[in-house]
């Protein structure tokens, strides 16, 4: 004798019905009970918001990417106005530079003739400070210390070195303690311009700003060719402009 197949529609009493039969439907009425639910309506329409935001975004990356020439490689003005149109992010980004370069470590100091747009957090090296580094915490951007503290930054060299951050002479962080007065004044010279370029550690690559994408075009070439002079163009293989979300441009 054949089984007989049980079909269960809305409505159908649970009489003569098995134990799993029974699960079965109870588990089919709760899912379209939440589907029709509010919370469910809701998070539908954010899933199709979703989906229509990023294939917006990505119509939207590609149409930028069309307006870069990648068989070109443009001057540094061409590059800049064009960075600037290419940009997608809704806040105001940043004009990247990226190089890659012949000599493997390389280190450069520059003073750039207008503002990043970022402001430089700035720490003279103290009791507190080395009880931040015992915790791996680093939370500034230049650190300035005294000739009777470097001997207490030596064992942080693992965590600073690679950050470009242990002060010395070469820097002009390694700095004279006459007085508190004269302290201050030394580290007020880092919070304008000046810059420490340094390559990867395990590559030739620099990775550098040259300022925000809202200054002027003649500053950030400007700021560039500051960058690129510091370094020296001959050592210099590949040179790369982008914004912060934007295709990246080749520059001479």
């Amino acid at each position: 004798m054949g089984k007989t197949k049980t079909i269960i529609v809305e409505g159908q009493t649970e009489k003569g019905l098995s134990g799993e039969e029974k699960y079965k439907k109870k588990q089919a009425a709760k899912a379209i009970k939440k589907t029709e639910s509010p919370e469910a309506e809701k998070t539908n329409d954010k899933k199709e918001n979703a989906k229509v935001t990023q294939k917006t975004r990505g119509k939207q990356i590609l149409e930028m990417r069309a307006k870069v020439d990648r068989s070109k490689i443009y001057t540094i003005a061409e590059a800049v106005a064009l960075c600037k149109t290419t940009s997608y992010s809704k806040f105001v980004g940043t004009l990247e530079l990226h190089l890659t370069t012949k000599k493997h470590p390389l280190t450069a100091n520059v003073n750039l003739p207008f503002s990043t747009g970022k402001q430089k957090r700035i720490e003279i090296a103290d009791e507190k400070t080395l009880a931040k580094l015992a915790k791996g915490v680093v939370d500034f951007d230049v650190l300035l210390a005294t000739a009777e503290m470097m001997p207490k930054l030596v064992p942080f060299a693992k965590l600073l070195g690679p950050k470009g951050l242990m002060p010395n002479p070469k820097t002009g962080t390694l700095i004279k303690s006459d007085n508190k007065a004269n302290l201050l004044a030394q580290a007020r010279k880092f919070e304008g311009n000046s810059m420490t370029l340094k390559t990867e550690k395990e590559a030739p690559l620099i990775h550098t700003i040259a300022g925000k994408l809202s200054a002027d075009d003649k500053e950030l070439v400007a700021n560039i060719e500051a960058i690129l002079t510091a370094i020296d163009a001959k050592l210099i293989i590949k040179a790369f402009l982008k914004p912060t979300m934007g295709p990246s441009v080749r520059v001479i």
